[in-house]
């Protein structure tokens, strides 16, 4: 049917397809920003083990994809990258090879990976932009996942020179949404603060926040993430990365984040904040001058109706969610 009225259909390969921005892609595609000559393939850790070179081969071989987005990933939050930063430098530089070695052989047309704001310089300047990516180490909390990250770049800009791919990364700022990982001691700041407002109110104890509450962060919903991506995929079509961010008037400090899910949740308890606990980087605060550039009109969910949408979908589904 596409073909014989001109399309020429695209099978679109989404690693990490069940992980928090794989969810929300499934989700807008369904919802309607899907087009007839998509055909929309979500795979997880199940369909393979992607640390595996002969099983990310297979998964290629039995899907043929002609493009992918590229979202599987060892993740976590501070603590959790402290503790084990080899293990996230190992697995993830694992996965991303295989995963672009495996494009390249097959001959996908496209990938499209996601990075991170973590992965910039520790020491910079304000705001970030994509040209600053490997002008110095990153923090020292994350270097393993960092390192690993920026090594994508290195291998996209790899590909592009020797044998011509298109083989692109996205850095979005702090993701959330439904279908997080809302665990209080792994999972990141958003997330843990709204599973902890969850219990808090649920046993009427106060609310413990880590760290002072003074970092910012520019937070995305996962929901306007997932049509940036879609975006990047079909029109995008620069080898060098793109940030996907809020702007800099819409970063928020941890404080002001848990607030807003104080009040989306009802919570009338205490707020403490534990300062004895790290505050991690203090801003990484990034620019979207390059996105507005191509898309000025683009519009983001607002900040509090992003984290109401978000905390209903988490007390409605707390028996599943990841946590």
């Amino acid at each position: 049917m596409t073909e014989a009225a001109g399309l020429v259909p695209k099978r679109i390969l989404v690693t990490g397809g069940t992980g928090l921005v794989g969810r929300a892609i499934e989700k807008v595609v369904a919802d309607g920003e899907g087009r007839p000559d998509e055909e929309w393939i979500f795979v997880s850790s199940r369909d393979a083990d992607l640390t595996n070179a002969a099983e990310t081969k297979a998964l290629f071989e039995q899907h043929k994809p002609t493009h992918v987005i590229h979202l599987a990933a060892m993740v976590g939050g501070l603590f959790k990258n402290i503790r084990y930063n080899l293990d996230f430098w190992r697995r993830n530089i694992h996965i991303n090879d295989n995963v672009l070695h495996s494009a390249y052989e097959m001959g996908v047309q496209k990938v499209v990976s996601c990075l991170s704001t973590c992965i910039f310089p520790d020491k910079t300047t304000y705001p970030i932009d994509e040209t600053m990516i490997h002008n110095g180490p990153p923090h020292s909390s994350n270097f393993g996942y960092s390192y690993a990250k920026r090594m994508i770049d290195i291998q996209n800009r790899g590909y592009f020179e020797q044998h011509g791919c298109r083989f692109t990364a996205v850095i979005p700022t702090n993701v959330f949404g439904p279908h997080d990982n809302f665990n209080i001691e792994d999972g990141h700041v958003l997330p843990g603060l709204i599973h902890k407002v969850y219990l808090a109110k649920h046993t009427g104890s106060a609310l413990t926040v880590w760290g002072t509450g003074k970092p910012r962060r520019q937070f995305i919903y996962s929901l306007d993430l997932a049509r940036l991506f879609l975006w990047v995929l079909r029109e995008y079509d620069e080898v060098e990365p793109i940030i996907l961010s809020v702007g800099e008037e819409d970063e928020v400090s941890i404080r002001e984040a848990a607030e807003a899910i104080v009040e989306a949740m009802d919570f009338r308890g205490e707020l403490v904040f534990d300062t004895t606990k790290a505050d991690g980087q203090f801003k990484k605060t990034a620019s979207n001058a390059k996105l507005r550039r191509y898309l000025p009109g683009f519009q983001f969910t607002p900040f509090r109706q992003a984290v109401k949408e978000t905390c209903t979908w988490f007390s409605t589904n707390y028996a599943n969610a990841r946590k």
